[in-house]
């Protein structure tokens, strides 16, 4: 048989001499020891010039900073568990020295109060990390990017190219009524000159169908469908075009917008839970790493990342007042605009184009523009039969951000007879190609660049280094959605994000 069993004392309505102290219930190396060591350390003059004094008394910034801080940091992301985190976990208590602002408090400061400012306070952290040697800002940095899902509502999407149609639809059906009641009214009654319009708006438009309307009064043999037309045109054509002009106004050039988010793009998710890359209103995040650490972030309502890196850059070196050495990205980056403006910044690209991997494997491709040999002293390119490729002409193209490409024109001299013309070119008469020179070189120097020992190292770290980051903030750490609306307020949410994700890792 077993001795008696013994129970440990326990009554939780005894009192005690003296209360506990917070202080001992919070261990040496907590990670909510570095959150307050470490905001502790920052300037936080920005903060303080957004309070304009007067009224009732605000709660330190310093102390809403830790807050939000670490509440990232355990992935504590509401406001109102927030605000129930600060009122009942020893940790919160502790950094708070049991303050407990409410959420909506907590909601102002974090929407508020950080927008703007935060970087500042990251670009701080960042530097005391460069201070302990963990990182250098001189050094190369890996870049990537992934697409976090906006809070607006899935289906209220507008679509550019929808305006687009309906204002054209109702371009063409008022050119339709005017020609109508030109034909029937007086010329008296109605301008009966050629009309075109070229271009509506809400004004224009409801001049017009009240010209129109007076054209055709007291006519006895008007078509009744065009006066249920005109009336349905004068009721929503105006007010149609006003809200097609504010639309086009927040799309600001993009395709998509979410109603509930206008900020918000509609872009394809990848890890979409049925897995069908559905389109969602959503943020493209930039982040730049080293050793697993955030550098740089940058928010951006373009799905492209090739797009995104002039001013990722920017901010690097508005940040830091410094250029890391090198950046390293795969080839979604790869572009002629993104390789001049490294090149013009005096740092090396290690970017893999395009078709970089497939010719590496295989070989640039027989017949493509890129094996063709190019003689830069006389300006003519040299055909696969060997005969030479005169320059006919420049043009110029436009990228979808906007960049100037200049585009030089070759054409061959003879492909009549070519025992190759069916391999190298399906076209009638001989072939035309468009060389892109200033592509050209820098895919070339990419190449040499990214085939070095060094290229080979940075190619093997960089899905090691910035690919984890965004598993840590995904998966790891259930960051897969935004709370708040509007590009200002979903900065401030990876600004906080990526600050809890360095301290994070830093005391790990």
């Amino acid at each position: 048989m077993g001795g008696k069993v013994v129970f440990k004392a326990y009554d939780p309505d005894q009192l005690t001499f003296l209360p506990y102290k917070l202080e001992e219930l919070v261990p040496a190396g907590h990670p909510v020891r570095i959150v307050k060591q470490v905001v502790d350390a920052v300037d936080v003059k920005p903060l303080n010039r957004k309070y304009k004094g007067g009224g009732a008394s605000s709660f330190h910034p310093r102390l809403m900073l830790k807050l939000l801080i670490y509440g990232y940091l355990t992935n504590t992301y509401s406001s109102r568990k927030l605000e129930e985190q600060a009122a009942q976990n020893v940790p919160f208590m502790w950094l708070l020295g049991m303050k407990k602002p409410d959420h909506n408090t907590i909601n102002r400061f974090r929407s508020e109060k950080l927008s703007g400012v935060l970087k500042q306070f990251f670009s701080q952290i960042v530097q005391l990390l460069v201070a302990e040697g963990i990182v250098s800002l001189k050094e190369a940095v890996f870049t990537d990017g992934t697409k976090i899902e906006s809070a607006a509502n899935k289906y209220s999407f507008v679509w550019g190219k929808s305006i687009k149609h309906n204002k054209e639809k109702i371009k063409s059906q008022l050119d339709e009524l005017w020609k109508y009641a030109q034909n029937l009214a007086n010329e008296e009654r109605l301008d009966t000159s050629p009309t075109t319009f070229a271009e509506v708006n809400a004004e224009r438009v409801e001049q017009t169908i009240a010209s129109i309307n007076a054209a055709l009064a007291g006519q006895e043999d008007v078509d009744p469908k065009v006066k249920q037309k005109l009336n349905y045109a004068k009721k929503h054509w105006p007010e149609n075009l006003a809200k097609y002009d504010e639309q086009e106004k927040l799309l600001a050039g993009r395709n998509s917008m979410s109603k509930t988010d206008p900020d918000a793009t509609f872009m394809r998710m990848k890890e979409d839970h049925m897995l069908n890359g559905q389109l969602k209103p959503a943020y493209n995040l930039q982040i730049s790493t080293q050793e697993q650490f955030i550098l740089n972030y940058t928010l951006h309502q373009a799905s492209t990342d090739y797009q995104t890196l002039p001013s990722h850059i920017e901010q690097y070196e508005s940040l830091y007042k410094e250029l890391p050495k090198a950046i390293v990205a795969d080839a979604g980056y790869g572009s002629d605009e993104n390789y001049g403006v490294l090149q013009q910044k005096g740092i090396e690209a290690y970017i893999k184009y395009n078709t970089f991997d497939k010719e590496q494997k295989e070989g640039i491709k027989a017949f493509s523009n890129d094996s063709l040999h190019y003689n830069e002293a006389d300006n003519y390119l040299t055909c696969p039969m060997g005969q030479r490729m005169h320059h006919v002409g420049d043009g110029q193209r436009i990228t979808s951000s906007g960049f100037l490409q200049l585009i030089s024109r070759y054409q061959a001299q003879n492909c009549e007879g070519c025992p190759m013309r069916g391999a190298c070119h399906q076209n009638p008469g001989n072939r035309i190609v468009e060389i892109n020179h200033s592509l050209r070189k820098h895919k070339q120097a990419a190449t040499e660049r990214l085939n070095t020992e060094q290229g080979i190292k940075y190619r093997k770290r960089r899905p090691a280094d910035v690919e984890p980051v965004f598993a840590q903030l995904k998966h790891n750490h259930g960051f897969r959605r935004f709370l708040l609306k509007g590009m200002s307020k979903t900065e401030v949410e990876i600004g906080l994000l990526s600050i809890a994700h360095n301290l994070r890792k830093w005391k790990a």
